[in-house]
């Protein structure tokens, strides 16, 4: 993989985006049971795009966005809770939640057409 890609890019950049969701809930609403979850799995996806970058081999390469894209569903799950219980706004929400799902959709994409690739 290149050094500088677009899911490298857009995860670093989501992942700014769920620290700064973070200190604002704790900030706002002292919250930081729900609000940790968040931080831990919304970072972690960037994290694994990153270790994929440096992986042996095609199965690890797979593995790492298999555990990202997980990730990625995780945060959605914890961004539709603190919407839920009041800690973000519709707004707040949709837009993170649409990032997200971009996210997951590269990241699918990318393991589809992997997987589907014969072994060189």
């Amino acid at each position: 993989m290149k050094s500088e890609n677009v899911l490298q890019q857009k995860s670093f950049a989501f992942a700014i985006r769920i620290v700064n969701a973070y200190k604002y809930i704790v900030k706002q609403h002292g919250e930081y049971v729900l609000s940790k979850q968040l931080l831990r799995c919304g970072t972690s996806i960037s994290a694994n795009v990153e270790e994929s970058i440096g992986v042996q081999s095609k199965a690890d390469f797979i593995s790492k966005l298999s555990i990202a894209y997980k990730e990625t569903r995780e945060t959605i799950y914890w961004i539709n809770l603190l919407h839920a219980t009041g800690y973000l706004d519709d707004e707040q929400k949709d837009s993170i939640v649409e990032d997200a799902n971009e996210l997951a959709k590269i990241i699918g994409k990318i393991q589809v057409t992997l997987k589907n690739k014969p072994i060189t």
